[in-house]
Protein backbone atom coordinates (compact mmCIF):
# COMPACT_ATOMS: atom_id res chain seq x y z
CA UNK A 1 0.00 0.00 0.00
CA UNK A 2 1.40 3.70 -1.02
CA UNK A 3 2.48 5.72 1.91
CA UNK A 4 -0.60 7.78 3.60
CA UNK A 5 2.18 9.98 5.35
CA UNK A 6 6.04 10.12 4.21
CA UNK A 7 8.12 10.88 6.97
CA UNK A 8 8.31 14.40 5.63
CA UNK A 9 4.92 14.91 5.85
CA UNK A 10 4.31 13.48 9.44
CA UNK A 11 7.12 16.37 10.70
CA UNK A 12 5.65 18.91 8.51
CA UNK A 13 2.56 18.69 9.66
CA UNK A 14 3.38 18.64 13.40
CA UNK A 15 6.14 20.23 13.83
CA UNK A 16 7.58 17.37 15.55
CA UNK A 17 11.15 15.20 15.21
CA UNK A 18 11.44 12.01 14.36
CA UNK A 19 14.10 9.67 15.98
CA UNK A 20 13.84 7.70 12.62
CA UNK A 21 12.42 8.36 9.43
CA UNK A 22 9.61 6.38 8.85
CA UNK A 23 6.19 6.83 6.34
CA UNK A 24 2.80 5.30 7.60
CA UNK A 25 0.06 3.83 5.35
CA UNK A 26 -2.30 4.15 8.39
CA UNK A 27 -3.41 5.74 11.65
CA UNK A 28 -4.79 3.98 14.63
CA UNK A 29 -5.25 5.44 18.47
CA UNK A 30 -5.99 1.71 19.60
CA UNK A 31 -2.83 -0.56 19.89
CA UNK A 32 -5.71 -3.62 20.02
CA UNK A 33 -6.00 -2.91 16.57
CA UNK A 34 -3.29 -1.49 15.23
CA UNK A 35 -2.36 -2.95 11.54
CA UNK A 36 0.94 -3.02 9.91
CA UNK A 37 2.21 0.20 8.43
CA UNK A 38 0.34 2.25 11.02
CA UNK A 39 1.56 5.47 12.62
CA UNK A 40 0.20 4.56 16.70
CA UNK A 41 -0.99 8.08 18.34
CA UNK A 42 -0.63 7.98 21.65
CA UNK A 43 -3.57 9.90 23.41
CA UNK A 44 -4.08 11.15 26.59
CA UNK A 45 -7.44 10.94 27.92
CA UNK A 46 -9.27 10.38 30.38
CA UNK A 47 -9.47 7.21 29.89
CA UNK A 48 -6.35 6.43 29.73
CA UNK A 49 -2.53 7.13 28.75
CA UNK A 50 -1.91 5.56 25.10
CA UNK A 51 1.65 6.05 25.99
CA UNK A 52 1.20 2.75 27.82
CA UNK A 53 0.46 0.47 24.80
CA UNK A 54 3.60 1.72 22.43
CA UNK A 55 5.43 -1.20 22.87
CA UNK A 56 2.11 -3.12 22.15
CA UNK A 57 1.68 -1.10 19.07
CA UNK A 58 5.02 -1.29 18.03
CA UNK A 59 4.91 -5.48 18.35
CA UNK A 60 2.22 -5.72 16.20
CA UNK A 61 3.98 -3.51 13.66
CA UNK A 62 2.90 -0.23 13.61
CA UNK A 63 5.29 1.96 11.73
CA UNK A 64 6.35 4.15 14.52
CA UNK A 65 4.65 6.00 16.79
CA UNK A 66 3.05 9.87 17.77
CA UNK A 67 3.87 11.27 21.35
CA UNK A 68 4.95 13.37 23.18
CA UNK A 69 7.09 11.25 26.25
CA UNK A 70 9.73 9.42 25.89
CA UNK A 71 10.12 7.87 29.16
CA UNK A 72 7.35 5.18 28.65
CA UNK A 73 8.21 3.98 25.56
CA UNK A 74 10.99 1.28 24.37
CA UNK A 75 14.91 2.44 23.61
CA UNK A 76 15.31 2.91 20.02
CA UNK A 77 11.46 2.87 19.14
CA UNK A 78 10.67 4.48 15.81
CA UNK A 79 8.88 7.78 17.45
CA UNK A 80 7.40 11.01 16.51
CA UNK A 81 8.02 13.39 19.54
CA UNK A 82 5.51 15.87 19.60
CA UNK A 83 4.47 18.87 21.96
CA UNK A 84 0.92 17.25 22.66
CA UNK A 85 -0.34 14.23 20.99
CA UNK A 86 -4.14 15.74 20.36
CA UNK A 87 -3.21 18.82 19.07
CA UNK A 88 -0.76 17.08 16.85
CA UNK A 89 -3.36 14.39 15.60
CA UNK A 90 -5.80 17.53 14.97
CA UNK A 91 -3.07 18.88 13.09
CA UNK A 92 -2.28 15.78 11.13
CA UNK A 93 -5.90 16.26 10.31
CA UNK A 94 -5.64 19.93 9.15
CA UNK A 95 -2.52 18.93 6.71
CA UNK A 96 -4.74 15.93 5.16
CA UNK A 97 -8.11 18.22 4.65
CA UNK A 98 -5.62 21.30 3.33
CA UNK A 99 -4.09 18.10 -0.02
CA UNK A 100 -7.43 16.46 -0.15
CA UNK A 101 -8.66 17.61 -3.37
CA UNK A 102 -12.33 15.72 -3.18
CA UNK A 103 -15.37 17.09 -1.48
CA UNK A 104 -16.19 16.93 1.68
CA UNK A 105 -19.43 16.29 3.20
CA UNK A 106 -20.00 17.62 6.73
CA UNK A 107 -22.95 16.04 8.85
CA UNK A 108 -24.47 16.89 12.55
CA UNK A 109 -27.95 17.51 13.97
CA UNK A 110 -29.32 16.17 17.08
CA UNK A 111 -30.30 12.56 15.70
CA UNK A 112 -29.78 11.01 12.73
CA UNK A 113 -25.84 12.26 12.04
CA UNK A 114 -24.35 8.48 12.07
CA UNK A 115 -27.19 7.29 9.99
CA UNK A 116 -26.88 9.83 7.51
CA UNK A 117 -23.37 9.49 7.16
CA UNK A 118 -23.36 5.47 6.66
CA UNK A 119 -25.97 6.49 4.09
CA UNK A 120 -24.04 9.02 2.31
CA UNK A 121 -21.34 6.27 2.56
CA UNK A 122 -23.49 3.76 0.70
CA UNK A 123 -24.82 6.47 -1.87
CA UNK A 124 -21.42 8.55 -2.66
CA UNK A 125 -19.56 4.77 -2.84
CA UNK A 126 -21.53 4.35 -6.26
CA UNK A 127 -20.45 7.42 -7.97
CA UNK A 128 -16.33 7.11 -6.68
CA UNK A 129 -14.32 5.87 -3.84
CA UNK A 130 -16.14 7.60 -0.78
CA UNK A 131 -13.97 7.85 2.44
CA UNK A 132 -15.96 8.00 6.02
CA UNK A 133 -14.93 6.82 9.64
CA UNK A 134 -15.88 3.13 10.54
CA UNK A 135 -17.55 3.90 13.79
CA UNK A 136 -19.07 7.42 15.03
CA UNK A 137 -15.70 9.39 15.12
CA UNK A 138 -17.90 12.76 15.55
CA UNK A 139 -16.02 14.64 18.47
CA UNK A 140 -12.48 16.30 19.08
CA UNK A 141 -10.18 13.54 18.46
CA UNK A 142 -12.75 11.46 16.45
CA UNK A 143 -13.01 13.80 13.64
CA UNK A 144 -9.28 14.68 13.00
CA UNK A 145 -8.50 10.75 13.04
CA UNK A 146 -11.15 10.83 10.30
CA UNK A 147 -9.45 13.74 8.39
CA UNK A 148 -6.34 12.07 8.79
CA UNK A 149 -7.25 8.45 7.59
CA UNK A 150 -8.38 10.15 4.52
CA UNK A 151 -6.58 9.00 1.43
CA UNK A 152 -5.96 12.07 -1.29
CA UNK A 153 -7.02 10.47 -4.32
CA UNK A 154 -10.87 9.59 -2.62
CA UNK A 155 -13.78 11.41 -4.61
CA UNK A 156 -15.42 12.03 -1.59
CA UNK A 157 -15.41 12.32 2.41
CA UNK A 158 -17.94 11.74 4.99
CA UNK A 159 -16.89 13.68 8.37
CA UNK A 160 -19.71 12.89 10.73
CA UNK A 161 -19.67 16.50 14.03
CA UNK A 162 -21.43 15.91 17.29
CA UNK A 163 -21.84 18.04 20.71
CA UNK A 164 -22.48 17.22 23.91
CA UNK A 165 -21.64 20.93 25.20
CA UNK A 166 -21.33 24.31 23.40
CA UNK A 167 -18.64 25.20 21.46
CA UNK A 168 -17.90 22.14 20.39
CA UNK A 169 -19.02 21.84 17.05
CA UNK A 170 -17.03 25.62 15.72
CA UNK A 171 -13.68 24.15 15.93
CA UNK A 172 -14.25 20.92 14.27
CA UNK A 173 -16.50 22.62 11.37
CA UNK A 174 -13.14 24.66 10.64
CA UNK A 175 -11.31 21.69 10.72
CA UNK A 176 -13.63 20.04 8.25
CA UNK A 177 -13.88 22.95 5.86
CA UNK A 178 -17.30 21.40 3.98
CA UNK A 179 -17.98 21.88 0.65
CA UNK A 180 -21.45 20.83 2.14
CA UNK A 181 -23.02 21.04 5.57
CA UNK A 182 -26.24 18.82 6.39
CA UNK A 183 -28.16 18.83 9.51
CA UNK A 184 -30.32 16.09 10.06
CA UNK A 185 -32.58 17.35 12.57
CA UNK A 186 -33.08 19.54 15.39
CA UNK A 187 -34.05 18.01 18.79
CA UNK A 188 -33.92 17.78 22.33
CA UNK A 189 -30.72 16.10 22.74
CA UNK A 190 -28.45 17.09 25.35
CA UNK A 191 -30.96 19.90 26.65
CA UNK A 192 -29.08 19.91 30.42
CA UNK A 193 -25.90 20.80 28.96
CA UNK A 194 -27.68 23.27 26.48
CA UNK A 195 -30.53 24.85 28.61
CA UNK A 196 -33.04 25.09 25.69
CA UNK A 197 -33.98 23.97 21.37
CA UNK A 198 -32.60 27.32 20.85
CA UNK A 199 -29.20 27.03 22.29
CA UNK A 200 -29.02 23.69 20.28
CA UNK A 201 -30.11 24.26 17.05
CA UNK A 202 -27.25 27.91 17.28
CA UNK A 203 -24.76 25.22 18.17
CA UNK A 204 -26.01 22.79 14.87
CA UNK A 205 -25.68 25.65 13.02
CA UNK A 206 -22.03 26.52 14.04
CA UNK A 207 -21.56 24.54 11.15
CA UNK A 208 -22.16 26.38 8.60
CA UNK A 209 -20.01 29.63 8.91
CA UNK A 210 -17.57 26.80 7.88
CA UNK A 211 -18.93 25.66 4.08
CA UNK A 212 -16.33 27.05 1.41
CA UNK A 213 -16.98 29.38 -0.70
CA UNK A 214 -19.66 28.58 -3.26
CA UNK A 215 -20.56 25.31 -1.25
CA UNK A 216 -24.00 24.90 -0.20
CA UNK A 217 -25.98 23.96 3.47
CA UNK A 218 -28.85 21.01 3.48
CA UNK A 219 -30.93 21.49 6.13
CA UNK A 220 -34.13 20.26 7.72
CA UNK A 221 -37.05 22.47 6.58
CA UNK A 222 -39.67 21.03 8.90
CA UNK A 223 -37.14 21.07 11.81
CA UNK A 224 -38.10 23.63 14.83
CA UNK A 225 -36.34 27.11 14.52
CA UNK A 226 -35.30 26.27 10.78
CA UNK A 227 -34.86 30.23 10.64
CA UNK A 228 -32.01 30.27 13.02
CA UNK A 229 -30.37 27.50 11.06
CA UNK A 230 -30.90 29.65 7.72
CA UNK A 231 -29.46 32.54 8.98
CA UNK A 232 -26.12 30.99 9.90
CA UNK A 233 -25.67 30.27 6.30
CA UNK A 234 -22.42 32.70 5.23
CA UNK A 235 -23.12 34.73 2.02
CA UNK A 236 -22.01 32.96 -0.64
CA UNK A 237 -22.94 29.45 0.18
CA UNK A 238 -26.81 27.94 -1.42
CA UNK A 239 -29.43 26.75 0.78
CA UNK A 240 -31.26 23.29 -0.04
CA UNK A 241 -33.67 22.14 2.00
CA UNK A 242 -35.44 18.81 2.61
CA UNK A 243 -38.71 17.41 3.79
CA UNK A 244 -42.09 16.49 3.87
CA UNK A 245 -43.03 18.67 1.48
CA UNK A 246 -40.72 16.31 -1.20
CA UNK A 247 -42.60 13.13 -0.91
CA UNK A 248 -44.88 12.44 -3.33
CA UNK A 249 -45.36 9.03 -1.98
CA UNK A 250 -43.80 6.89 0.51
CA UNK A 251 -44.92 2.82 1.24
CA UNK A 252 -43.31 1.51 4.84
CA UNK A 253 -43.41 -2.04 5.93
CA UNK A 254 -41.29 -3.85 8.19
CA UNK A 255 -38.23 -4.00 6.08
CA UNK A 256 -37.98 -0.61 4.52
CA UNK A 257 -39.58 2.04 2.43
CA UNK A 258 -40.45 2.77 -1.42
CA UNK A 259 -40.13 5.85 -1.88
CA UNK A 260 -41.59 8.40 -4.93
CA UNK A 261 -39.51 11.77 -4.62
CA UNK A 262 -38.38 15.22 -5.56
CA UNK A 263 -34.66 15.63 -5.52
CA UNK A 264 -33.18 18.64 -7.33
CA UNK A 265 -35.87 19.37 -8.89
CA UNK A 266 -36.45 15.79 -10.41
CA UNK A 267 -38.76 12.73 -9.39
CA UNK A 268 -36.82 9.95 -7.88
CA UNK A 269 -38.36 5.94 -7.32
CA UNK A 270 -36.15 4.20 -4.96
CA UNK A 271 -36.45 1.45 -2.22
CA UNK A 272 -34.82 2.22 0.63
CA UNK A 273 -33.31 -0.91 3.12
CA UNK A 274 -34.66 0.51 6.15
CA UNK A 275 -37.67 0.99 7.98
CA UNK A 276 -39.28 4.27 9.47
CA UNK A 277 -40.22 7.77 8.28
CA UNK A 278 -37.26 8.79 10.12
CA UNK A 279 -35.27 6.74 7.69
CA UNK A 280 -36.77 8.47 4.97
CA UNK A 281 -35.82 11.63 5.80
CA UNK A 282 -32.16 11.08 6.38
CA UNK A 283 -32.14 9.29 2.74
CA UNK A 284 -33.86 12.51 1.39
CA UNK A 285 -31.06 14.39 3.17
CA UNK A 286 -28.35 12.11 1.99
CA UNK A 287 -29.40 12.18 -1.76
CA UNK A 288 -30.08 16.24 -1.55
CA UNK A 289 -26.27 16.38 -0.44
CA UNK A 290 -24.80 14.05 -3.32
CA UNK A 291 -27.17 16.36 -6.02
CA UNK A 292 -25.49 19.57 -4.57
CA UNK A 293 -21.99 17.63 -5.24
CA UNK A 294 -23.10 16.60 -8.53
CA UNK A 295 -23.25 13.02 -8.31
CA UNK A 296 -25.52 10.63 -10.23
CA UNK A 297 -28.83 10.57 -8.04
CA UNK A 298 -30.46 7.91 -9.51
CA UNK A 299 -27.49 6.06 -8.87
CA UNK A 300 -27.53 7.09 -5.51
CA UNK A 301 -30.86 6.29 -5.10
CA UNK A 302 -30.63 2.85 -6.32
CA UNK A 303 -27.53 2.09 -3.82
CA UNK A 304 -29.60 2.89 -1.10
CA UNK A 305 -31.34 -0.71 -1.57
CA UNK A 306 -28.22 -1.80 -0.42
CA UNK A 307 -28.01 0.42 2.84
CA UNK A 308 -28.61 -1.49 6.48
CA UNK A 309 -28.66 0.12 9.52
CA UNK A 310 -25.74 -0.56 12.03
CA UNK A 311 -25.43 -2.49 15.20
CA UNK A 312 -27.27 -0.16 17.96
CA UNK A 313 -28.92 2.49 15.59
CA UNK A 314 -31.94 0.07 14.14
CA UNK A 315 -30.11 -3.20 13.30
CA UNK A 316 -32.15 -6.27 12.94
CA UNK A 317 -30.78 -9.70 14.40
CA UNK A 318 -32.90 -13.32 14.69
CA UNK A 319 -33.23 -14.42 18.40
CA UNK A 320 -34.44 -17.19 20.29
CA UNK A 321 -32.88 -19.65 17.78
CA UNK A 322 -35.10 -17.26 14.56
CA UNK A 323 -38.21 -17.19 16.45
CA UNK A 324 -38.27 -13.58 17.85
CA UNK A 325 -36.81 -10.33 16.47
CA UNK A 326 -34.21 -8.16 18.10
CA UNK A 327 -34.26 -4.22 16.95
CA UNK A 328 -31.23 -2.98 18.16
CA UNK A 329 -31.16 0.72 19.30
CA UNK A 330 -28.93 0.06 21.79
CA UNK A 331 -26.19 2.99 21.01
CA UNK A 332 -28.39 6.20 22.08
CA UNK A 333 -31.63 7.63 22.85
CA UNK A 334 -33.23 11.35 22.67
CA UNK A 335 -37.36 11.92 23.22
CA UNK A 336 -37.37 12.42 18.85
CA UNK A 337 -35.22 9.33 18.31
CA UNK A 338 -37.16 6.70 21.06
CA UNK A 339 -40.69 7.60 19.43
CA UNK A 340 -39.14 6.26 16.11
CA UNK A 341 -37.83 3.71 17.12
CA UNK A 342 -41.18 2.73 18.43
CA UNK A 343 -43.01 3.58 15.05
CA UNK A 344 -40.51 1.20 13.44
CA UNK A 345 -41.40 -1.69 15.94
CA UNK A 346 -45.33 -0.91 15.26
CA UNK A 347 -44.17 -2.03 11.15
CA UNK A 348 -42.39 -5.15 12.47
CA UNK A 349 -44.54 -8.75 12.08
CA UNK A 350 -45.37 -9.74 15.62
CA UNK A 351 -47.53 -11.54 18.31
CA UNK A 352 -45.70 -9.19 20.70
CA UNK A 353 -44.30 -5.86 20.59
CA UNK A 354 -41.63 -5.67 23.29
CA UNK A 355 -40.33 -2.26 24.19
CA UNK A 356 -37.28 -2.64 26.55
CA UNK A 357 -35.68 1.10 27.47
CA UNK A 358 -33.60 2.56 29.60
CA UNK A 359 -32.98 6.34 30.80
CA UNK A 360 -32.55 8.86 27.97
CA UNK A 361 -29.41 11.12 29.54
CA UNK A 362 -27.96 14.71 29.55
CA UNK A 363 -31.63 16.50 29.99
CA UNK A 364 -31.36 18.14 32.99
CA UNK A 365 -34.23 19.43 34.54
CA UNK A 366 -36.43 18.28 31.40
CA UNK A 367 -35.56 14.61 32.48
CA UNK A 368 -38.68 13.61 34.25
CA UNK A 369 -41.07 15.24 31.45
CA UNK A 370 -39.08 14.19 28.43
CA UNK A 371 -39.18 10.24 29.73
CA UNK A 372 -42.99 10.77 31.05
CA UNK A 373 -44.10 12.01 27.61
CA UNK A 374 -43.27 8.82 25.82
CA UNK A 375 -46.35 6.94 27.10
CA UNK A 376 -48.16 8.05 24.28
CA UNK A 377 -45.69 6.67 21.93
CA UNK A 378 -45.17 3.45 23.80
CA UNK A 379 -49.20 2.95 24.01
CA UNK A 380 -49.01 3.08 20.38
CA UNK A 381 -46.63 0.82 19.71
CA UNK A 382 -45.75 -1.35 22.34
CA UNK A 383 -47.96 -4.54 24.45
CA UNK A 384 -45.60 -4.03 27.08
CA UNK A 385 -42.34 -2.20 28.44
CA UNK A 386 -39.84 -2.60 30.56
CA UNK A 387 -37.32 0.25 31.56
CA UNK A 388 -34.50 0.49 33.84
CA UNK A 389 -33.37 3.74 35.71
CA UNK A 390 -34.56 6.15 37.89
CA UNK A 391 -35.68 8.86 34.74
CA UNK A 392 -37.50 5.81 32.98
CA UNK A 393 -39.36 4.92 36.01
CA UNK A 394 -41.47 8.19 35.71
CA UNK A 395 -42.57 6.24 31.80
CA UNK A 396 -43.34 3.22 33.42
CA UNK A 397 -45.74 4.92 35.64
CA UNK A 398 -47.29 6.42 33.37
CA UNK A 399 -47.87 3.41 30.87
CA UNK A 400 -50.92 1.80 31.68
CA UNK A 401 -50.98 -1.11 34.18
CA UNK A 402 -51.43 -3.70 31.94
CA UNK A 403 -48.24 -2.66 29.75
CA UNK A 404 -45.87 -2.68 32.76
CA UNK A 405 -43.55 -5.52 32.80
CA UNK A 406 -40.81 -4.68 34.92
CA UNK A 407 -38.80 -1.52 36.05
CA UNK A 408 -35.32 -1.89 37.40
CA UNK A 409 -32.24 -0.10 38.28
CA UNK A 410 -30.37 -0.23 35.81
CA UNK A 411 -29.50 -2.57 32.49
CA UNK A 412 -27.53 -5.12 34.65
CA UNK A 413 -30.25 -6.07 36.79
CA UNK A 414 -33.23 -5.89 33.86
CA UNK A 415 -31.37 -8.00 31.44
CA UNK A 416 -32.20 -11.26 32.93
CA UNK A 417 -35.95 -10.65 33.33
CA UNK A 418 -36.32 -9.51 29.94
CA UNK A 419 -34.37 -12.84 28.74
CA UNK A 420 -37.26 -14.57 30.82
CA UNK A 421 -40.50 -12.76 29.31
CA UNK A 422 -39.44 -12.74 25.92
CA UNK A 423 -40.84 -15.53 23.76
CA UNK A 424 -41.57 -17.41 20.29
CA UNK A 425 -43.66 -14.21 17.98
CA UNK A 426 -41.62 -11.33 19.67
CA UNK A 427 -40.26 -8.40 18.75
CA UNK A 428 -38.15 -6.65 20.53
CA UNK A 429 -37.28 -3.25 20.78
CA UNK A 430 -33.64 -2.26 23.41
CA UNK A 431 -32.85 1.34 23.45
CA UNK A 432 -31.33 3.61 25.54
CA UNK A 433 -28.38 6.12 26.03
CA UNK A 434 -25.03 4.77 25.56
CA UNK A 435 -24.86 5.46 29.64
CA UNK A 436 -27.75 3.70 30.53
CA UNK A 437 -25.72 0.25 28.70
CA UNK A 438 -28.46 -1.11 26.88
CA UNK A 439 -26.02 -3.20 25.18
CA UNK A 440 -25.95 -5.65 28.04
CA UNK A 441 -29.75 -6.46 27.52
CA UNK A 442 -28.76 -7.33 23.94
CA UNK A 443 -26.03 -9.17 24.58
CA UNK A 444 -28.31 -11.13 26.84
CA UNK A 445 -30.84 -12.07 24.75
CA UNK A 446 -27.99 -12.79 21.96
CA UNK A 447 -26.99 -15.26 24.43
CA UNK A 448 -30.76 -16.53 25.18
CA UNK A 449 -30.49 -17.02 21.64
CA UNK A 450 -27.46 -19.46 21.59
Amino acid sequence: MTALFTADDLTHATGGVMTQPFHVTGISIDSRTVSPGDLFVALATETGDGHAHVADALRKGAAGAMVHREDAVPDAAPLLVVRNTQAALTELGAFARTRFEGAVVAVTGSVGKTTTKEMLRTALSACGPTHAAAASYNNHWGVPLTLARMRPEAAYAVIEIGMNHPGEIAPLAKLAAPDVAVITSIAGAHLGHMGSLQAIADEKASLLPEILQGGTAVLPADAPLFDRLRQAVPRGAKIVTFGESDLRGVRHDADGSDIHCIVGGSEIHFRLNAPGRHMVMNALATLNAAWCLGADIPLCAQALARFSPVAGRGARRPILAGTATLLDESYNASGASVRAALAVLRLLPATRRVAVLGDMLELGDHSAREHADLAGAVADSADVLYACGPWMKYLFNEVAAEKRGLHAPDSTALAPAVCAAVRAGDAVLVKGSLGSRMGVVVDALEKAAG
